[in-house]
This record gives structure tokens, C-alpha cells and sequence, in this order.
């Protein structure tokens, strides 16, 4: 499957609140309409979180962007599938209607939005922890940008052969129901949603995302030790300055897997 990333900044005349209410109320119902004209195999709101938790992860790691308001991910079978979907006069209607009321509550020109694939590092079977709303589970969404001394072929290889690993090895210290590396497709599609919507922020090389049990963490000096491990090998390749780290609350709006 094809995913499509969208990191949200709000519109400044709302608050957090108001942004996350309009848009699980009244643009939620709006995507799940046209699911059948787009093909949608899915759609996931993950609302950020107020957490001090997101203010020591970002310290721990130095100077990194703010945080998003939340982010928009949505599935599709195959790109060449959603390429013909989004050609087709039912795609470009719906595509349109929702672009427009993208317009109301999203600042767009600063929410980068891209194409990308997913590779499961810690895979629960069968796929479907959740950090709903009433759980002491959280998702953590880190998207980023690799440093500039290194090509991006060269991140993404040191992302997946030498980060993961790490990861993968402390999962059970740290508490890691799930984590997934997602790499930015580069496809051919960024182009156009990018420019309809007038991004201006630069897309990142992909984010990483786990799911965590809070409940079930505990202060241990090994789950000390994971975190360390983790965020000393981030600094081999993630440029901190240009990427951010935050914790979130998953809305289900479609799924049809």
C-alpha cells in the first residue's frame, strides 16, 4: 500500500481545540463520503497531544521545530491506482471539495504533505493497536530530515540497517508495541498536491512512528539506557534542527482493509 502523509499547522485565528474539533467533525465526514470515489482504504486522524512528554523528548534531542497539530494519513492500494483515481472527473470533484475545505481550518502553505511506504520494524500480528482516546497507549510521530553531509540514499540506508536494529533491540525496555519506519516515495504525485495547496515547507525524508503503552512502562534504568541508545544513533544521521518529535491520539475515519 501507498500512504499519503499530511502534517498539520492550524489557521492562527484558531486554538488547538478548535482546529482538532472542526476538523474530526466537520472534515472527517467530508473525506469518508467520497471514499468510494477516491478509492480510500483508509483514513487516520492522529490529534497531538499536550504532553510534557513531548517537551522532554524534543530537550533530549536539542533544538527541533515545533510540534504539529496533528497529521492526516491516508491508504491507497497501489500509486498507479490512485494515479487513475485522481485523473478521473469523480477523483478531481472530490479532490476539490476537500481541498477547499482544507481551506477553512488548515494553514496550508506550512503543512508539507507526500507520498510514502511503509517498512515494519515491530510488527504486532494482527495489526491493530491503536492510541485511542481512552487508553493508555500513545502514538509517536517523529518526522525528519537527514543531514546534509549525507545523500539521501545514504540516510535511508543507515535509517533501516543501522537505526532500526537499535530500535528493534530495545523494543521490550522501552515499552514498543509497534514501530514503523516510513520513507517518503518521492513520487510523482507530490507534485501536484503540493501546488494546489501552496506548500511551501520542504517535505521531510519520511517519519518514524511507534506505539507505546504507557501503562505498562516503568522507569527502569534499562528503559533509561533504550531511550539513550536511541536518541545517541538519531544524531548520526536525523538533523535535529530540521525535524520534530511529538505525541498523539489516533482517530479511525476509514478503514476498508
Amino acid at each position: 500500500m501507498i500512504r499519503l502523509v499530511f502534517a498539520l499547522r492550524r489557521k492562527s485565528e484558531l486554538s488547538r481545540p478548535e482546529f482538532q474539533d472542526y476538523w474530526l467533525r466537520k472534515h472527517a465526514p467530508l473525506v469518508a463520503g467520497f471514499a468510494t470515489d477516491l478509492d480510500i482504504l483508509r483514513y487516520v486522524q492522529t490529534h497531538t497531544i499536550d504532553d510534557p512528554a513531548t517537551q522532554a523528548a524534543q530537550k533530549a534531542r536539542g533544538d527541533m521545530e515545533p510540534e504539529y497539530d496533528g497529521v492526516a494519513e491516508l491508504w491507497w492500494a497501489t500509486e498507479a491506482g490512485l494515479q487513475t483515481v485522481m485523473a478521473g472527473d469523480a477523483g478531481q470533484a472530490a479532490g476539490a471539495a476537500l481541498l477547499a475545505d482544507e481551506q477553512e481550518f488548515i494553514d496550508l502553505p506550512n503543512s508539507p504533505l507526500w507520498m510514502a511506504y511503509e517498512y515494519p520494524q515491530i510488527n504486532p500480528s494482527p495489526e491493530n493497536i491503536t492510541a485511542r482516546v481512552k487508553s493508555s497507549v500513545i502514538r509517536v510521530f517523529f518526522p525528519l530530515r537527514h543531514k546534509a553531509e549525507l545523500s539521501e540514499e545514504q540516510a535511508r540506508h543507515y535509517w533501516l540497517t543501522q537505526h532500526g536494529p537499535i530500535v528493534r533491540s530495545h523494543g521490550a525496555a522501552s515499552g514498543t508495541l509497534c514501530y514503523r519506519q516510513v520513507h517518503r516515495a518521492n513520487s510523482a504525485l507530490d507534485e501536484g498536491l503540493q501546488q494546489a495547496r501552496g506548500t511551501q515547507v520542504e517535505s521531510y525524508l519520511g517519519h518514524a512512528e511507534a506505539w507505546i503503552d504507557r501503562g505498562r512502562v516503568t522507569p527502569t534504568e534499562e528503559a533509561r539506557r533504550a531511550n539513550q541508545a536511541f536518541i545517541e544513533d538519531e544524531h548520526n544521521f536525523i538533523d535535529m534542527n530540521r525535524s520534530t518529535i511529538f505525541f498523539g491520539k489516533e482517530h479511525s475515519i476509514i478503514d476498508r482493509r
